[in-house]
């Protein structure tokens, strides 16, 4: 039986403004979605992190890693989904999604440190 493939979209560490989440570093929140993806995997999923920008060329970039692999899950994390300066972005990763993966089930986490309870809560 193959692993599951699940795919964790979130903004690329060097374009957040961590003015807007305090105690936050690139260097946190990188390693904080890396121990995620290897949880994952480590659990017998194929998880991959997709970072993208901030909309620049996001859409793009995940339609071009959404036709690489058959995902059964993606997750659009909260950098994405919580914050107000991206709300059109993650209305358009969102359709990007249901439009090139329709069978994948969609997760969110509110951190980068439990994406994998987002993953488990639906696959």
């Amino acid at each position: 039986m193959s692993s599951k493939s699940i795919l964790l979209i979130g903004l690329d560490p060097k374009v957040v403004n961590y003015d807007r989440w305090p105690g936050l570093t690139a260097e946190k929140l990188e390693a904080g979605l890396r121990r995620d993806e290897a949880t994952l995997n480590e659990n017998g999923y194929a998880a991959s992190i997709c970072f993208i920008d901030h909309g620049e060329t996001a859409e793009e970039v995940v339609k071009a890693t959404l036709a690489e692999t058959d995902f059964a899950c993606v997750l659009v994390g909260a950098g994405v989904r919580t914050d107000d300066e991206e709300f059109l972005l993650f209305e358009k990763l969102i359709n990007v999604v249901h439009e090139h993966a329709p069978k994948a089930r969609i997760c969110f986490n509110t951190g980068p440190t439990d994406s994998v309870a987002a993953v488990e809560r639906w696959v």
